[in-house]
């Protein structure tokens, strides 16, 4: 059961990742009025202070959800752990 846990957790972290990424998107597109810069052929040429600033948040936002799932996952486990003990 703690492999399924971990691989859930795994799933977790994905989708959150996913999501944040895309609420990062809007948010960018939303407060400067641009598309965020990706890189793409069609991309619009964008500022090195636009990019950074980006590469920052997107990396900020990616941190917090790596932890959080990280957290969330290692409780599951503990207290599936507890769970097996009173059994």
């Amino acid at each position: 059961m703690s492999l399924f846990i971990k691989l859930l957790g795994t799933g977790v972290s994905l989708l959150a990742g996913f999501a944040g990424t895309k609420a990062v998107d809007v948010i960018w597109e939303k407060v400067t009025g641009r598309k965020p810069p990706k890189g793409d052929k069609d991309d619009v040429p964008t500022t090195l202070r636009s990019a950074l600033t980006f590469a920052l948040i997107s990396a900020a936002v990616s941190a917090i959800i790596q932890v959080l799932a990280n957290r969330g996952t290692q409780r599951a486990i503990t207290r599936f752990a507890k769970s097996q003990d009173i059994v």
